[in-house]
């Protein structure tokens, strides 16, 4: 008798595609079918300023390091070079008065690697709370382990719990009726652009503890916070450091989107029973991967750099012009926006009559400008439409033009 083999059913229960593949699916289609259509792209959240120059020498110098027997180097340490986690432990927490040590940082390829492999360490029994709208990879990534149930159309799997954020409670996230084990939490948001407050964030960090919960806390976008009474860390609450994981990126941060590098911070005091996170997830690490190459962890260092500083800040100064570039205009001619203060992402209501889907379309074929459908988000996400400021000033105001022009009341 033939045995077949088995294969993860899981993976059957996501869409066909993920949400950004079908959008550059899409617009392919169209512009193989138009190519005398100029496309201005404000959807996926790739960055196109240049790195700092003194980022691009650090990654020079340690790729010509390497072809020197003298200064050759073969596997790196799978947590990363002690000198980046130093520099990250220094300049993102002490700096700021938390008391987070290099041994509690790991260096990765990207906040989506990350946020998307630490359910291994995770019971598949868990319940996984997540923001509506949400970030894509959160929920696909437990839909491929196991632990989100079955797809309700227009609910959402039905072993998650999902915490609406809509116009009405200022697109913040409520404390959940239902228990929940693994929260995942953004802010920034991504997609909604919003930004939360000290005391707003206490209220989950006290939450967690009183529950047992751990806080998934992606902290992606918080260069890009501009409000002084905003974290820049989970950790900066109280009593964080026993119920929360961060995740950072340098993508946005300083334009590693086609470099990579990251990291994930947990606290050694991080623990349920007599386990301890810090130990499981360098665990899975050293399994896992081989860590980021070394010219990209030079790279990743001079970020820290005066220079690096200077020139980061002047491109994040960049993407917030374009931010206020959208946020203004569509405002002035009578769309609802939301976000675009704190963060790159500007959250803005569709037209009546359209769909989130219907208006990417009809936005692609009659105006040329790309961005995403907020049901890709999650099903508080339809109706709503997110676009980028990740492109040069020049596009960013012939794309709000177009729009206005267009859709305008």
């Amino acid at each position: 008798m033939q045995i077949l083999l088995k294969i993860n059913e899981n993976f059957a229960k996501l869409p066909a595609n993920y949400l950004f593949a079908e959008i550059d699916s899409r617009v392919k289609k169209f512009s193989q079918q138009h190519p005398e259509m100029e496309i201005l792209r404000l959807g996926i959240g790739d960055v196109t300023r240049p790195l700092p120059e003194a980022v691009t020498d650090a990654m020079s110098k340690a790729a010509q390091e390497l072809s020197h027997k003298e200064t050759f180097r073969g596997y790196g340490p799978e947590n990363g070079y002690l000198f980046l986690r130093k520099a990250i432990s220094e300049h993102d927490y002490k700096q700021r008065g938390i008391d987070i040590e290099p041994d509690e940082v790991f260096i990765s390829d990207g906040a989506k690697s990350d946020t998307g492999s630490i359910g291994d360490i995770f019971s598949v029994d868990n319940t996984v709370a997540v923001c509506d709208p949400v970030y894509p990879v959160y929920v696909d990534t437990n839909v491929m382990a196991g632990r989100a149930g079955n797809y309700v159309k227009g609910k959402g799997f039905d072993k998650i719990v999902y915490m609406p954020c809509r116009r009405e409670n200022g697109f913040m996230p409520q404390i959940p009726e239902r228990h929940a084990d693994m929260i995942y939490l953004c802010f920034p948001n991504n997609p909604t652009g919003i930004g939360i407050k000290k005391p707003e964030l206490k209220k989950w960090v006290d939450y967690a503890l009183e529950n047992k919960a751990v806080i998934l806390y992606d902290a992606a976008y918080e260069a890009f916070i501009t409000e002084t009474d905003m974290p820049h860390s989970i950790f900066e609450i109280d009593g964080a450091k026993k119920c929360a994981i961060e995740f950072r990126s340098f993508s946005k941060t300083a334009g590693f989107t086609g470099v990579r590098c990251a990291y994930t911070v947990i606290p050694k005091e991080l623990q349920f029973g007599s386990v301890y996170l810090n130990h499981l997830w360098g665990r899975r690490q050293s399994t896992k991967m081989n860590g980021v190459s070394y010219p990209v962890q030079r790279a990743a260092e001079a970020v820290f750099t005066p220079e690096g500083q200077a020139g980061i800040k002047e491109n994040i100064a960049c993407y917030h012009e374009n931010a206020r570039i959208i946020r203004e205009g569509l405002s002035k001619a009578g769309f609802e926006t939301y976000g675009g203060i704190n963060s790159p992402y500007v959250w803005m209501k569709v037209p009546d009559g359209f769909t989130s889907w219907e208006f990417f379309d009809s936005l692609l074929s009659k105006a040329g400008v790309v961005g995403t459908p907020g049901s890709g988000f999650g099903p508080c996400g339809e109706g709503y439409f997110r676009l980028t400021a990740f492109n040069t000033k020049e596009n960013t105001l012939k794309a709000v033009q177009r729009i206005t022009d267009t859709f305008a009341k």
